[in-house]
């Protein structure tokens, strides 16, 4: 039986992790500088999608840099799966609801060729796809042992999950619209779609009877958990998670689609007199 051993704590703070968000927020914070002096007067929306993306970022600096990791990494599977979690929903969603259509246009000019290019891969079935499947696939025991012991795997897990999640919530928060927009109820169908073939992957771990990944199984034990106890949680707060990003989510998407309905009337009974009751 492995014994109980105080909790390393300690922060990973590496160049490699630290550059890449230096370089976001440098570049974030220099495209509205230079929003600014086009047009001086910042609005409340400016000011909420700043607060947005610098939140985001202090998400992937704490997944990547603060104890998250490292007693994700040695010792507990619950801690881990946040730190996927605040990886593949969290930061991106920030991320992206801190962005603009005129926050991007210079960008938009270079990338629409590369969207085209793509072909069925800027399709959002194939973000939907690739997002849940990264999950999947790297919780599986072989997948998971690898990334845990080998720091290379380790990183392309977690830039997996950034970047899947990102085109994932891309078409949905749009900070510039897609060639292939979902509208309406298609919308909801794919937030539901995704929330719920994640969240199968968090019954299973929730509701597993036997420990699947030996690192957990063999680490000293923390928190009173045992590997099996542990892994449960950590499947439970899977669930919660994808739960609780459902709901918020399909509340928004139905109140846009209620909205965009009640504009689709105001306009036929603008051109139409008949339906004003005129």
């Amino acid at each position: 039986m492995t014994l109980a051993t105080a909790v390393d704590y300690s922060w990973s703070v590496q160049p490699q992790v630290l550059v890449p968000i230096a370089l976001m927020g440098g570049a974030y914070a220099w495209r509205m500088r230079d929003l600014r002096r086009i047009a001086p007067s910042t609005s409340r929306h400016d000011y909420a999608r700043a607060a947005s993306f610098a939140a985001g970022l202090l998400v992937l600096f704490a997944a990547l840099a603060s104890p998250i990791d490292t007693v994700g990494e040695r010792r507990l599977f619950t801690v881990h799966m946040v730190q996927h979690l605040l990886l593949a929903d969290i930061a991106p969603i920030l991320l992206l609801l801190g962005l603009s259509r005129a926050f991007l246009r210079p960008a938009v000019r270079r990338l629409r060729p590369v969207e085209v290019s793509l072909g069925p891969l800027a399709h959002p079935l194939a973000a939907l796809i690739l997002y849940v499947a990264a999950m999947w696939i790297w919780h599986l025991p072989a997948m998971y042992e690898l990334a845990l012991r080998h720091p290379a795997a380790h990183a392309l897990e977690h830039m997996t999950f950034f970047t899947t999640g990102t085109a994932f919530w891309w078409f949905i928060l749009e900070p510039v619209p897609p060639r292939h927009r979902l509208k309406g109820a298609a919308s909801m169908a794919y937030v539901g779609a995704a929330k719920l073939l994640m969240g199968a992957l968090g019954v299973a771990l929730a509701f597993a009877p036997n420990a699947i990944y030996d690192t957990y199984e063999h680490a000293p034990r923390a928190w009173g958990l045992s590997a099996v106890a542990d892994q449960n949680v950590g499947g439970v707060t899977m669930m919660l998670e994808q739960s609780i990003v459902l709901v918020i989510f399909l509340a928004i998407l139905f109140g846009r689609m209620l909205e965009s309905s009640e504009r689709d009337q105001q306009r036929r009974e603008r051109f139409d007199p008949k339906l004003g009751g005129g």
